[in-house]
């Protein structure tokens, strides 16, 4: 009854002070990070001539979908650049969670001679520079006839991926207790089955946030696609996004602009809100055991 008494009573005015500070300082930063997604978003779907209107309006009455006509325009059409990266995004995610799941199984719950050093070098892999290497990858590309291809693109994105993945499934496996491990041998589960039925579901937060940045990384990036990809049509929305923003004559379409950030921004949002939960379980797996 006294510890009931406790929980329940008012906190102290200087800790309703500080956490009326909290909430308001929180509401400022997530209203600076809303109103450029919400001016976009509005601004997508305004006539040309309000959009370029002054003063600038938030909302406007008249509804037109008139910016996402003309982005469709603009080189093989926003739809065939929004498949294209759609297409890599999922292989990226795919293959990424196909290693990146088994190679941290493999580096939390097994004991092997260099383990130590080659999970070093697999996280050394990270701070090298992406532009540093953009000759040598060209080159392999080449040689392997991936070239303007998306397939090859998937290989790019997927190997800078890899090293923070398996980190972070490494991670993942190393909250799971080995007796659970044991217990399934004594009771003939196959390494196989292990991870496919005890370990992968208890880890899926990991997963989900490991598939979360392959997604996100691949969708956003911009100069892979720009230097391994020739062809306008196998072009991916962040490239579609600067041949918009550099206009005709240098005259910049600011109202497909808006449209071709929304349509980029859109998939990010709805992801990040369906995964959220399972995204922050996923960072501090392994950070307490």
């Amino acid at each position: 009854m006294s510890r009931t008494l406790r929980t329940s009573a008012p906190l102290p005015a200087r800790e309703r002070l500080g956490f009326a500070a909290f909430i308001l300082v929180s509401i400022v930063f997530a209203l600076f990070f809303l109103l450029p997604i919400v001016w976009s978003f509005a601004n997508s779907f305004k006539p040309a001539a309000e959009a370029l209107a002054h003063p600038v309006a938030l909302f406007s009455k008249a509804f037109s979908l008139e910016n996402y006509r003309r982005l469709d325009t603009v080189g093989a059409g926003w739809t065939v650049y929004a498949g294209n990266s759609v297409m890599i995004a999922l292989g990226t995610v795919v293959l990424t969670v196909l290693v990146a799941v088994p190679a941290g199984y493999g580096f939390s719950k097994f004991r092997f001679p260099g383990q130590s050093a080659l999970f070093i070098v697999v996280m050394a892999t990270m701070m090298i520079p992406f532009q540093s290497i953009l000759t040598p990858l060209f080159l392999i590309l080449k040689v392997l006839k991936l070239q303007n291809n998306l397939f090859g693109l998937v290989l790019i994105y997927v190997t800078f991926q890899l090293p923070f993945s398996i980190f972070m499934m490494r991670n993942a496996f190393d909250a799971v207790p080995r007796a659970l491990i044991e217990a399934a041998r004594i009771d003939g589960a196959s390494q196989w089955t292990i991870l496919r039925r005890i370990m992968l579901p208890i880890a899926l937060p990991g997963v989900a946030t490991v598939a979360m940045f392959a997604f996100l990384n691949s969708w956003n990036e911009f100069l892979a696609a720009l230097i391994f990809l020739s062809d306008q049509n196998k072009f991916t929305l962040p490239i579609m996004l600067v041949n918009v923003s550099s206009g005709i004559y240098g005259i910049i379409d600011w109202g497909a602009l808006q449209a071709g950030v929304t349509v980029t921004m859109v998939p990010c949002i709805i992801l990040f809100l369906l995964l959220q939960r399972y995204y922050v379980r996923g960072l501090t797996a392994g950070a307490v055991k």
